[in-house]
């Protein structure tokens, strides 16, 4: 490495699944090769109902090809758009899978929407680690601060370390803007604070955001700056005030339907990547609530 202060310490590698658009990364500590994966996908036929291992496949082959040692499996929330694929890295690679502290809420809610069962307990231990807000860790020799960054969900975290942010949903590319806040526990006014809050970070900043939608004739790319949004955002960048937001995100939220994975993803996701408990013949479940979810 370079003498220097633009030297980075980190080399990060993108994975891009275009079935739920989502982008899932590794970060590589380039001193020690010891590596943190963000945000991995289990591949699920809705149709079917199958899972498949495609998508971590291609992530274990770059870590096993690169001789990385995974110390983190790190989720920026419970995501409510594609099944987590943690557990499984986990029993290949290692790594403590981590989250924040506030998934404790959204298990609560979960628990009482889908009625989970007795033994599931909204108290984060499917989780190795739950970070509090402004905790530091290492990956390798990197220092990682984790954000709470609330207002999509309420246990939304980014992750800062050697000059980037991990965003997950909270924001997107500049021309597709900010996450939708209506979920169970969001709340627009908290989300463009959060947004403020990682757009206060220093200009250079770059970002990579979960997820993109590039509108039409654009390419799909996930990393950004906070110069770039703080200038472009079309939801958040300079300028625009807290209630403009707000009432932008609301009218907008309003028009959206649920997410097509939502229901088997939270059941996955709230519990780190595991399947439900096999019932007696041996096969998990997911359930549906009927007439619950969305509006008629």
């Amino acid at each position: 490495m370079h003498a220097g202060a633009s030297a980075m310490q980190t080399h990060v590698q993108a994975f891009f699944d275009p079935t739920t658009w989502t982008v899932s990364y590794v970060v590589v500590d380039l001193a020690t090769r010891h590596a943190a994966i963000i945000d991995p996908v289990l591949d699920f036929n809705v149709k079917s109902g199958r899972t498949t291992t495609q998508s971590a496949d291609r992530i274990i082959g770059y870590v096993l090809s690169e001789q990385l040692t995974v110390d983190w499996i790190l989720e920026t929330h419970a995501h409510a758009d594609h099944l987590s694929s943690a557990r499984y890295l986990q029993q290949t690679l290692g790594g403590k899978i981590a989250i924040g502290e506030n998934i404790r809420q959204v298990q609560a809610v979960f628990k009482k929407l889908f009625n989970l069962e007795r033994n599931f307990l909204p108290d984060g231990s499917q989780f190795d680690h739950l970070f509090v807000d402004g905790e530091t860790f290492r990956i390798g020799e990197t220092v990682v601060t984790a954000l709470l960054v609330p207002g999509h969900t309420p246990a939304d975290m980014a992750y800062v370390l050697d000059g980037a942010v991990f965003v997950g949903d909270t924001l997107f590319m500049p021309d597709v803007g900010s996450a939708r806040a209506d979920f169970p526990g969001g709340d627009a006014h908290t989300l463009y604070q959060s947004m403020k809050r990682i757009l206060s970070l220093p200009a250079n900043t770059r970002m990579y955001v979960c997820h993109d939608y590039p509108p039409k004739g654009r390419e799909t790319r996930w990393e950004t700056t906070v110069a770039e949004q703080r200038a472009h955002n079309i939801h958040v960048r300079d300028g625009i005030s807290e209630d403009e937001f707000v009432a932008m995100r609301k009218a907008r939220d309003a028009t959206l339907e649920v997410p097509a994975l939502i229901i088997p993803s939270i059941q996955i996701n709230v519990r780190a990547g595991q399947m439900p408990p096999p019932e007696d013949d041996g096969v998990s479940y997911l359930k549906v609530p009927l007439n619950v979810l969305g509006s008629a």
